[in-house]
């Protein structure tokens, strides 16, 4: 069974967009393993982030991931990586397909509901930072 780390951002917690996350990826059959409710300080967010380090974005992202509190949730099932991604869209909400998270429920490409894992390497990575060893 693959894993892969979700985040519900600041914008889908204000906006009490958390059930209905969770409903979703549950009825595409995914199973939740860990969830847990925190606000991010900066320094784990420039760890996570880091990748996009020196791109236009990144200031703005890492203030507002760090503005409210966020949902971390380890999510497990076959394909979970690849079927998690299909689930949230396409980064832009004009661009993401109607039935996913961002082209149901997101208004900005940084202000986009939920991050996922887009590989076995950065779930892995981003499951270690956010929830430690098993």
């Amino acid at each position: 069974m693959e894993k892969t780390f979700i985040m519900i951002k600041p914008d889908g917690v204000r906006r009490k967009l958390v059930g209905e996350v969770l409903k979703r990826i549950e009825t595409k059959g995914l199973s939740i393993e860990k969830i847990l409710m925190t606000k991010p300080d900066r320094s784990i967010l420039v760890e996570h982030y880091s990748e996009h380090e020196g791109k236009s974005f990144y200031n703005d992202l890492i203030e507002f991931v760090s503005s409210g509190s966020v949902v971390l949730i380890q999510v497990q099932g076959e394909e979970a990586i690849r079927i998690m991604r299909n689930l949230i869209g396409d980064t832009d909400p004009v661009c993401a397909s109607p039935g996913t998270i961002r082209g149901d429920l997101a208004n900005s490409k940084t202000e986009n509901i939920v991050h996922a894992s887009d590989s076995e390497s950065s779930a892995s990575y981003e499951l270690k930072l956010w929830f430690g060893d098993d």
